[in-house]
């Protein structure tokens, strides 16, 4: 694909992402992702509780609870029970990667990320580009 028309689907997958984050219940940040493999959109996710578990993400105190999912890693769940695969897959979050959820990014086969927002520790960007992971951020969605 030209890069130009890349981007063009870079934008708008990312926008998708955004919309899923919006199904989330967690209260201090809402993260949302797709997985998409070849212009297919294979699986997705947003971050909140286990199956089971009340859709609440913060404690009292406001702190994330320590068992709620993140995006990527949901995503990244959908597909390890069905029978879609992703390797070679590109990951579209609204925020970068964790240092946990990348190596799950990483193991699974996820060949690129893009994402919108930069996580306050941005160590896990760092290991994906180490293991050669193309990794993007894009923050101007308005094109």
């Amino acid at each position: 694909m030209k890069p130009e028309k890349q981007y063009k689907y870079d934008i708008a997958y990312l926008r998708m992402a955004m919309e899923w984050s919006k199904l989330s219940y967690c209260k201090r940040r809402q993260v949302g992702a797709l997985i998409v493999k070849g212009k297919m959109i294979i699986s997705d996710g947003y971050n909140g509780t286990p199956s089971g578990f009340e859709n609440v993400c913060e404690d009292d105190e406001q702190n994330t609870k320590w068992y709620v999912l993140h995006a990527e890693a949901n995503a990244i769940l959908k597909v390890a029970s069905s029978t879609q695969s992703c390797q070679g897959a590109t990951l579209y979050i609204t925020m970068s990667p964790c240092q946990g959820c990348s190596k799950l990014v990483h193991q699974s086969g996820i060949t690129r990320v893009v994402y919108f927002e930069k996580y306050k520790d941005t160590s896990g960007v760092d290991f994906l580009k180490d293991a050669g992971v193309e990794v993007t951020q894009i923050t101007d969605l308005d094109q």
